[in-house]
């Protein structure tokens, strides 16, 4: 195994999580995701993310369960999908994914998106935190109002958002709305997917050209000293490595604000406050929900 220091960041309620860590979004077949979150164990990271949706928390489960690594050395982060959003069905997904992990407690389970029972969901995270089934509580997706909205109806604050965050959509208004209410941001789609040449632009191999990196770890960086959670994703080994290999040099001030230019101020992927993208993604699952 790699012997990679990665810097934790305190969680709100006292946990520490890592600052990078490896997601498992659309590796779908089931043996690809086990293979590919042993080798991210392997590699040396430490925060696994997956969820409900994505359809690998076993896998993810017999990695975990087959890597030699003491269960505490590890943050196992999954998410519950809107379908399950009542207070009942936010029950019984939490132990289901605590069964299809194969792990007696999760170390951050989050409410994916930010639409239906939102409430009564939370209200079950919130009982799971009590009962030892969840460490740290938190949302995805959240807009500063619907976080701030969640906040005061709830008894416990979300520990991490995890919204999308890119060179291409900084967010820089919600991020800060995060770090003033003391909610850790944690940026999903770091790489924007390879969007608009993102590992080949130019502004950014003139950055890293300078410390002998790559377009990607220069991103990765730039988010860590932002004070953002990471969680790129890749299939391939040798990526693996060179995105965990992202704390032996720092962007200075004027890199940072060279990176800052770069903002299209646009999300890569969907509005999540556009009701026509809402209907059309997240419709059926919640109107499955009343039947």
């Amino acid at each position: 195994m790699t012997n990679i220091n990665v810097p934790t960041v305190e969680l709100n309620d006292g946990n520490k999580m890592p600052q990078l860590g490896f997601g498992v979004f659309q590796v779908s077949d089931l043996s690809q995701a086990e293979q590919t979150v042993s080798d991210a164990i392997e590699v040396g990271y430490r925060l696994i993310d997956t969820a409900v949706a994505y359809g690998n928390e076993e896998a993810v489960g017999n990695a975990v369960k087959k890597s030699g690594v003491a269960r505490g050395n590890l943050f196992i982060t999954s998410k519950l999908w809107v379908d399950h959003f009542t207070y009942e069905k936010a029950k019984q997904g939490i132990d289901e994914s605590l069964t299809k992990l194969g792990l007696d407690y999760m170390d951050l389970y989050l409410l994916h998106q930010p639409y239906g029972d939102v409430a009564g969901a939370w209200r079950a995270l919130e009982e799971a935190q009590q009962a030892g089934k969840i460490k740290s509580i938190g949302v995805s997706n959240f807009a500063p109002d619907q976080l701030m909205n969640l906040e005061l109806m709830s008894n416990v604050k979300p520990a991490v958002n995890q919204i999308e965050v890119s060179p291409w959509y900084q967010e820089n208004s919600a991020v800060k709305f995060n770090q003033q209410q003391n909610v850790q941001t944690e940026a999903w789609a770091p790489f924007a997917e390879g969007k608009h040449d993102i590992f080949t632009n130019e502004t950014i191999a003139k950055i890293g050209a300078k410390y002998g990196k790559s377009n990607g770890q220069v991103i990765l960086r730039w988010l860590i000293q932002r004070g953002i959670v990471v969680i790129p994703k890749s299939v391939h080994k040798n990526r693996m490595e060179e995105n965990i290999n992202v704390f032996d040099f720092e962007l200075s001030a004027d890199d940072m604000r060279v990176m800052s230019g770069l903002d299209k101020n646009e999300s890569q992927f969907f509005d999540h406050r556009d009701p026509v993208a809402i209907e059309s993604i997240f419709g059926s699952s919640l109107k499955a929900l009343r039947n």
